[in-house]
């Protein structure tokens, strides 16, 4: 398992690897951006720093891969890139995190961690991060890319669309649909429906940006 990153979130993604009782010896992190990473991560992981080494763990060892960074625009272009070059986009679920039994939907590739609660009739796509102590109602639905950071609470019968990134403790009230791209500040209550593209902060949050479309960039 490559874990896409190796600072920060992608260090809880190994907990959630440790927790499940995934071989170490079979994971690996990657980071072509930071010059401070040593070349084994705790000793142990080695970090892969190119395309070619990506590659070639795919074919010698497995092709999964999972993302260990925030931002919806940044985890979907490396999800891409990673398929691009052969990986499968691949789950990391906290066996501390409470799922519901009926009607639950989880797209490939998300990150479920510790502490969070998803109750029934839920919908989750591909790439989605919910973070720390979340918490989502039933019947909601929310996009690919989805970014929950910790303590959001989504109440029940809300729909959030792709690339949505909500801020620590936001909160949004039953029934409201956020567009695509839509940004919550932390702390936000969001109680009326969002168009896309747009920047929301404050109790109740009110709209204080327009923001540019999200691009993959894969094919320029």
């Amino acid at each position: 398992m490559i874990i896409v990153g190796a600072k920060g979130f992608a260090k809880e993604v190994l907990e959630i690897l440790h927790q499940n009782s995934y071989p170490e010896d079979r994971i690996v992190f990657f980071d072509n951006v930071n010059n401070d990473i040593p070349d084994l991560l705790y000793g142990k992981f080695p970090v892969l720093k190119n395309e070619r080494q990506v590659k070639d763990f795919f074919y010698s060892t497995e092709n999964s891969f999972t993302l260990g960074l925030g931002s919806p625009s940044h985890r979907m272009k490396l999800g891409l890139l990673f398929e691009k070059w052969g990986g499968e986009l691949t789950s990391t679920i906290s066996s501390k995190a409470n799922l519901g039994h009926f009607g639950v939907q989880l797209g490939e590739g998300i990150n479920l961690m510790t502490g969070s609660t998803l109750t029934n009739d839920i919908k989750i796509g591909r790439g989605a991060l919910i973070n720390l102590h979340c918490t989502i109602g039933h019947d909601c639905d929310l996009g690919d890319f989805v970014e929950l950071s910790p303590g959001t609470h989504i109440s029940g019968n809300c729909k959030l669309g792709n690339y949505c990134n909500l801020g620590t403790n936001a909160t949004v009230l039953p029934n409201v649909v956020l567009g695509e791209n839509v940004i919550v500040g932390a702390g936000a209550v969001v109680t009326k429906d969002i168009p896309s593209n747009s920047l929301v902060v404050g109790v109740p949050a009110k709209l204080v940006k327009e923001l540019p479309l999200i691009d993959s960039g894969l094919n320029k």
